[in-house]
């Protein structure tokens, strides 16, 4: 593997990686597809369409459970063998799907026991997808029957290029509160712990009496008056993420102890959102890390978060080529308002996620279907039909991939900007009873990514037990808990050359969610050089200066110098004239604590200056409003330049643009809403 030295060591401890052949030539580009909602006369439109489209790979059977086992131990496959036989005659590849996200009515009408209960103890009732409580062991019997039987039948057909586990995991069943649950959580709890009374030191049971005295006796974060104690919150959202990746394994192993030579897969949903379970521990049971990716249309950013999302999905496979499953081609139907996209927008979208390291671009859906939930969702071949601006991108977009086969494999180069991100502490940051509800924990993250990029430096989206080796500047962007090691991790980094940025609310408990005593930031006030005594939130709608002008909102708080030198003071309100923006020298770097939340214009000026002092350089010298990103092979560079302005920008580089054809040397300039990729010859 290649790629920054950070992702290689952090991968070196984990399990090799397998190896299996791709399952089409070059970049995969294609979508869900679902023939099972059509007349069986379309399927030769279908095929003849994806060979226009440039399509070589599918995903398929994702929601034919009900089709496939028509009722209990009876199969009906027939169809299926037509459809596939199909796609191998036209050279597309299938990412056969285990069907379980979509158990069939007979299951459930069968065995209503499966089904997930919520926290007021309602068993949800049947009709939408993902329904089954991960602990069920019913649920558990039923999936083994049908993955034998579709490996059995399908595990050497021609056309299976990659197994695609279930979907979206956790989307809709993320946590479950049913009896069964509850037993699998007090046995996750006793793995975790020994023992009880280690359990109730970590949580501090002893507040509000909460002490327990065997495992057995600890209950499910269920709908009660008042608030819960936020370990026992943290643990769950712990055990379900761990409880869903045990189904995920239970059938990976069953695929892969019947078809070991095929790869396999189940799609994430890593974006700048709250997540359902652990991605990056996700990451490391999959072949292939595949991603699902929806804009927002509210969000005047969406073009920013979508990056960030990007370089999330690379950071959680700590650097390797990835599959974007999923995105759409124009609406969704999920959102108060669908927005369709922009002419070019799906190009620029498509082509961000592929510039950010993945190795294909696929769609839900192939067909926009006629009825159902997502009706209104879009698709490859929209209702319209093949005379729609969105056909024409379609295929536009095949071309393109066409013409980039040869990334396949290549890697995004070493980024010289780290931010660090983790799930748990997401969690446990929106659990009750913090100082302010504007914490956010994506917030920071997300506007530091944004302005980052927006100055042409590459970042990497990490976890906080990544190696920091070679970063130039490293941000911890409200990352609540505590990590082992990392406060170490980070004084060696700074003293090595590293400019790192902490901001509020930042390492202020341990993994168990109770409080580091002594002053805040708790786990890093030795390498700030400062303590805070006591945070000051403000209230909705007030303001307060720095002395350097800066407004800032949200968060304050009463910091003492211990070793660091104040950058900028609150210039009124309770705490003027103390410490607000500090920096300590440490060795080569520097360590800066924010403690306050100042306005975006003025926190760029602050990202701008740590870019500056840290001597981190820009992908290439570009205009504002591009998106520049590169990846490479060996020592050959391919640049991205994907121009979101209205008007044509430039870029500096040299090469050939292998989307036209056409040579470049010098000054590029990008048209307004295009995309140019440049097989450099000056880099």
């Amino acid at each position: 593997m290649t790629g920054r030295p950070g992702f290689e060591s952090a991968a070196a401890d984990l399990p090799a990686a397998r190896s299996f052949p791709w399952p089409a030539d070059g970049l995969l580009y294609g979508g869900d597809y679902n023939p099972e909602q059509w007349p069986e006369e379309v399927w030769a439109e279908d095929l003849r369409l994806m060979t226009e489209a440039g399509v070589n790979t599918v995903s398929l059977g994702i929601f034919a459970w009900g089709l496939l086992e028509v009722d209990q131990d009876r199969f009906e496959f027939g169809w299926l063998d037509r459809v596939l036989d199909g796609l191998h005659g036209a050279g597309i590849a299938a990412a056969l799907a285990t069907p379980t996200a979509g158990p069939p009515t007979w299951l459930l009408r069968r065995y209503p026991e499966v089904l997930t209960v919520d926290a007021h103890g309602r068993r949800n009732g049947p009709g939408a997808r993902l329904g089954w409580c991960p602990s069920s062991a019913v649920f558990r019997d039923r999936a083994t029957k049908i993955i034998e039987a579709l490996a059995g039948r399908y595990g050497d057909h021609p056309a299976l290029g990659l197994w695609h586990v279930s979907n979206e995991i956790g989307n809709e069943n993320a946590r479950c509160y049913c009896d069964e649950s509850e037993r699998a959580f007090q046995g996750w709890l006793e793995r975790r712990y020994g023992s009880v009374e280690k359990l109730n030191q970590a949580w501090g049971t002893a507040f509000w009496g909460h002490h327990f005295r065997e495992f057995a006796e600890v209950p499910l974060p269920r709908a009660i008056s008042g608030h819960h104690n936020p370990g026992l919150v943290l643990d769950f959202h712990r055990f379900s993420s761990d409880e869903l990746l045990e189904h995920y394994r239970f059938e990976r192993d069953l695929l892969r102890g019947l078809t070991p030579d095929v790869p396999i897969t189940t799609n994430f949903m890593v974006k700048p959102t709250m997540a359902p379970v652990d991605y990056a521990a996700w990451a490391q049971e999959v072949d292939l890390v595949a991603n699902d990716h929806y804009t927002t249309a509210a969000d005047p950013d969406r073009h920013w978060s979508l990056a960030m999302s990007a370089d999330q999905a690379r950071g959680v496979g700590r650097g390797r080529p990835w599959l974007l499953m999923e995105h759409s081609t124009s609406a969704v139907n999920w959102q108060p308002r669908n927005r369709a996209k922009e002419p070019g927008e799906l190009l620029r979208d498509s082509l961000t996620h592929i510039a950010r390291g993945a190795d294909g671009a696929m769609f839900f859906q192939w067909r926009q279907s006629t009825a159902g939930a997502e009706q209104f969702h879009s698709a490859m071949v929209p209702h319209a039909g093949t005379d729609s601006k969105v056909w024409r991108e379609v295929t536009r977009l095949g071309e393109h991939l066409g013409a980039l086969a040869e990334l396949r494999g290549s890697t995004v180069e070493p980024a010289s900007v780290a931010i660090l991100t983790d799930y748990a502490s997401q969690w446990a940051l929106t659990s009750w009873g913090k100082p302010t509800v504007e914490l956010d924990p994506l917030d920071l993250p997300t506007t530091l990514h944004r302005l980052c990029t927006r100055r042409h430096r590459q970042v990497d989206v990490i976890g906080p037990d990544a190696d920091l080796a070679g970063y130039r500047v490293i941000i911890v962007p409200m990352l609540y808990l505590a990590y082992d090691t990392l406060a170490e991790r980070l004084t060696a980094a700074a003293e090595a050359g590293a400019h790192v940025l902490i901001t509020y609310f930042s390492g202020i408990t341990d993994q168990a969610g109770r409080v580091i005593t002594g002053g805040y930031p708790g786990a890093y006030r030795e390498l700030l050089g400062v303590r805070s005594e006591e945070l000051h939130p403000l209230l909705a709608g007030e303001t307060r200066r720095l002395d350097n002008g800066w407004s800032v909102s949200s968060w304050t708080e009463h910091v003492h110098l211990t070793g660091a030198t104040a950058i900028a003071e609150y210039a009124d309100g309770p705490l003027a004239g103390t410490p607000a923006l500090t920096r300590r020298a440490v060795g080569a770097g520097s360590a800066t604590y924010l403690a306050t939340r100042p306005a975006d214009d003025h926190l760029q000026v602050l990202v701008d200056e740590l870019l500056t002092l840290a001597g981190a350089a820009p992908v290439a010298e570009a205009e504002d409003d591009l998106q520049v990103v590169r990846r490479r092979i060996g020592d050959q560079g391919y640049l991205f330049v994907i121009n979101h302005a209205d008007a044509a920008r430039t870029v500096t580089s040299s090469g050939l643009d292998l989307l036209t054809g056409q040579p470049h040397i010098g000054t590029i300039s990008v048209p307004a809403g295009g995309v140019v990729v440049i097989k450099e010859t000056n880099v």
